[in-house]
C-alpha cells in the first residue's frame, strides 16, 4: 500500500475508520452507458491504494450485476475496505414502468441473502433502506435490519433519504452509522434538518452525487443531446432542455474559482463538499462515482483543498438557483416527503 493515502475518519459512532472520501460504484456497470471494464476494475484497485476504504454499490444497480461486478476485488481485499450495500428499490427488468419500494421484513431478509450470494461474501460492512415506504412503519424495518446485524450478516445500518424525524425514529431502534442522500452544490435540501439530526445522534453523512451526476465537472450541458442513448442522466429535468442551459450558466463561480487556483471543476466542487464535515461539525464522507484512475487522482486531491470565506461566498447562492427537480418522480425522497 502507498503512503501517499488520503486521512482517515469514523463512519459513525462506534463505526469502522474509512477514508474521507468513498467511491461510488454504480456507474461502473450501470446506468451511464457503456464501460470499459478493464480500466474500472483497475480504478477499483487504485482507489484503495490511495485510501479509498468505503465501496458503495446497491442490489438495484443493474439488476444486481454491480454487485456482481466488484465481488472479485471485494473478495480479494475483504479485510482493507468497507463495502456498502442497498435494499428497497424493486424493480424488474421485463416491465421498466415497474417500480415499487418494499421496505417489509420478508423483503428485507430475502434482499440481503441476495446481495451476499451476488457479492460471495459473508457479511455486509454497511447496509442501508435505500428508499422509505412510509406504509411500513420504521421500527418495523430497522428492527429487521437489527436482526441482521445479531445474525452476524450485516455489520452497521445506514439509511438513504429520511428526513430528520425518520432519523431519529430509527436510531431509537437500533445505532444507525450512516445516512446517505444527494448533497452537492446544486442539492442542499438535507441542510434544513436531516444533517443537524445526524450530528446529534452521532451518525456520519454519506453524500451521494457530490459532483451533480457530472454535471458540475463541466463536462455536459444538455444530457439528451451529449451522452449515451443508455444513459440515465438524460430522463432527468435538471440536465435536459431548458434547465440544463440555466445550470451550466450557474456553473460559472465554480469555474472562476477552479481557473484562479488552477484546479478542476470537479475538485472545487467537492472540496466543497468535504468542507461541510467542518462547517456542519460531523463526518462527511462523499461518495463520488468514477470508472477511470485519473479521476480518482483528481477526486482525492480535493480532500486537501480548503475553500477560504470569499470563494465559499462565490458558491453560497448556487444551490437556490437550480432548475428543476433531482429526480423525475422526487415521491420517495425525504423532499418528496416532507
Amino acid at each position: 500500500m502507498s503512503n501517499d493515502r488520503i486521512d482517515t475518519v469514523t463512519l459513525g459512532t462506534g463505526g469502522p475508520l474509512v477514508g474521507v472520501q468513498g467511491l461510488g460504484c454504480m456507474g461502473m456497470s450501470a446506468s451511464y452507458g457503456p464501460t470499459d471494464e478493464t480500466e474500472a476494475r483497475a480504478t477499483l484497485e487504485h482507489a484503495l491504494e490511495r485510501g479509498v476504504t468505503l465501496f458503495d454499490t446497491a442490489d438495484i444497480y443493474g439488476f444486481g450485476r454491480n454487485e456482481e461486478f466488484i465481488a472479485p476485488f471485494v473478495r480479494a481485499h475483504r479485510d482493507h475496505l468497507t463495502l456498502a450495500t442497498k435494499f428497497a428499490i424493486e424493480r424488474r427488468e421485463d416491465d421498466p414502468s415497474f417500480q415499487a419500494i418494499r421496505n417489509d421484513r420478508g423483503y428485507i431478509r430475502a434482499s440481503v441473502e441476495g446481495s451476499l450470494r451476488r457479492l460471495g461474501v459473508d457479511h455486509i460492512d454497511l447496509y442501508y433502506m435505500h428508499r422509505r415506504n412510509v406504509d411500513v412503519p420504521m421500527e418495523e424495518s430497522v428492527g429487521a435490519m437489527a436482526e441482521l446485524v445479531a445474525e452476524g450478516k450485516v455489520r452497521h445500518l445506514g439509511l438513504s433519504e429520511v428526513s430528520p424525524g425518520e432519523l431519529r425514529t430509527a436510531h431509537a431502534v437500533h445505532p444507525i452509522a450512516a445516512v446517505q442522500s444527494e448533497w452537492s452544490l446544486f442539492s442542499r435540501d438535507v441542510e434544513a434538518g436531516v444533517v443537524d439530526a445526524a450530528k446529534e445522534l452521532g451518525v456520519a453523512f454519506v453524500p451521494y452525487s457530490p459532483l451533480g451526476r457530472g454535471f458540475l465537472t463541466g463536462s455536459f450541458v444538455s444530457a439528451d443531446k451529449e451522452l449515451d442513448t443508455k444513459d440515465w442522466r438524460r430522463t432527468q429535468p435538471r440536465f435536459t432542455g431548458d434547465n440544463a442551459a440555466a445550470n451550466a450558466a450557474l456553473l460559472e463561480p465554480v469555474r472562476k474559482i477552479a481557473e484562479a487556483r488552477g484546479i478542476s471543476l470537479a475538485q472545487v466542487a467537492l472540496a466543497w463538499v468535504q468542507q461541510r464535515a467542518e462547517v456542519h461539525g460531523l463526518s462527511v464522507i462523499p461518495i463520488p462515482g468514477t470508472r477511470k484512475r485519473t479521476r480518482i487522482e483528481e477526486n482525492l486531491a480535493a480532500t486537501r483543498i480548503v475553500l477560504d470565506a470569499a470563494e465559499l461566498a462565490q458558491l453560497e447562492p448556487i444551490a437556490g438557483k437550480v432548475a428543476g427537480n433531482r429526480y423525475t418522480d422526487m415521491t420517495f425522497t425525504a423532499v418528496g416527503r416532507e
